[in-house]
């Protein structure tokens, strides 16, 4: 929080993505759009699946808290950037500063082990179907979800209280629409070496771990889909692995590019500009894999749509 002349800093300024005005409404528009499509889709999965009773198993229940994080991780940037466009003001708390990039690092890491934990579902579903209901139980699921938030809270206040160890210069300009911790840590005068060697630890370890147990899980997948004798068969057993393998592709492959973008380019915007594809249309677009590829999903959506339709029309008499 200290300044290199010993100056307390109180404040950092977020450029976002243009400095031209007449840019500012399209942006707005356009997020605004995307925030709003991410909570009302997430927020449709979370009301299906908990309306329905034939949802109430494993699988519904770890996407449903993957909705609800995606919500939250939207909303940890969105709003604060369009709350500055709204206002023409560019400024964001030190205090501000850090909460968002501890609940940033929080969602992101959940995202990650839900994707994870999802993907280990599947796995027992398919390499162990007789036994699925009694491994994946009800303890064990909620255990699964609790040990997730944990260790994601763990690391974003680790992470966290890293930063308030950092003295900041007196350039305070971050070239993001959010608080990007590597941004931030680039402004500090002090020095960020243990930072930097935290962070590609948690990166080997919450982004690399995980990555490679999905990695294992579907290569049994594929195993026991071959071994199935009919087409049918096969059909139907990766069916129910699809849209979780397609969540999966969108996650890596969009956080995967804003690293690659931002190691191949000098310039801040680009990385800005990359950062959208991890943090806001990766989290608008999955409600819509999850509800186009399946067929339960969508039962479920109509019968809400059709509660919701009645409900009007009795109100309305």
């Amino acid at each position: 929080m200290r300044q290199g002349n010993g100056t307390p800093i109180s404040e950092f300024l977020l450029l976002g993505f243009s400095e031209e005005p007449e840019l500012q409404p399209l942006i707005f528009g356009l997020f605004l759009s995307m925030y709003l499509i991410t909570v009302l889709g997430n927020l449709l999965i979370i009301l299906a699946v908990s309306s329905d009773s034939h949802l109430h198993i494993p699988m519904y229940f770890f996407l449903s808290n993957l909705s609800l994080v995606d919500i939250c991780f939207t909303s940890t940037t969105v709003p604060k950037m369009l709350w500055n466009i709204q206002s023409q003001s560019r400024v964001i708390t030190y205090a501000g500063c850090i909460t968002q990039i501890y609940f940033y690092i929080l969602f992101a890491v959940l995202d990650d082990i839900l994707l994870t934990v999802m993907a280990y579902d599947r796995f027992v579903a398919i390499c162990h179907p007789l036994h699925y209901m009694v491994i994946m139980n009800p303890r064990l699921c909620g255990l699964l979800v609790l040990v997730s938030w944990i260790i994601s809270g763990l690391n974003s206040l680790l992470q966290s209280a890293m930063v308030l160890q950092l003295s900041f210069c007196t350039d305070i300009e971050i070239t993001h629409f959010y608080c990007e911790m590597k941004q931030v840590m680039q402004l500090a005068c002090s020095d960020t070496f243990l930072n930097n060697m935290v962070i590609y630890f948690v990166i080997a370890l919450l982004a690399g771990g995980p990555l490679a147990g999905i990695i294992y899980s579907y290569s049994k997948i594929v195993s026991s889909i071959h071994a199935i004798p009919s087409a049918q068969g096969k059909y139907k057993a990766f069916s129910t692995c699809a849209s979780h393998l397609s969540v999966v592709s969108l996650f890596y492959g969009s956080s995967l590019g804003v690293y690659l973008s931002s190691a191949a380019s000098h310039s801040s915007h680009s990385s800005a500009a990359a950062s959208v594809m991890y943090a806001v249309v990766t989290p608008m677009l999955n409600p819509f894999i999850y509800s186009l590829r399946n067929k339960d999903i969508k039962r479920a959506l109509k019968r809400v749509y059709g509660m919701a339709g009645t409900k009007g029309a009795i109100i309305l008499r």
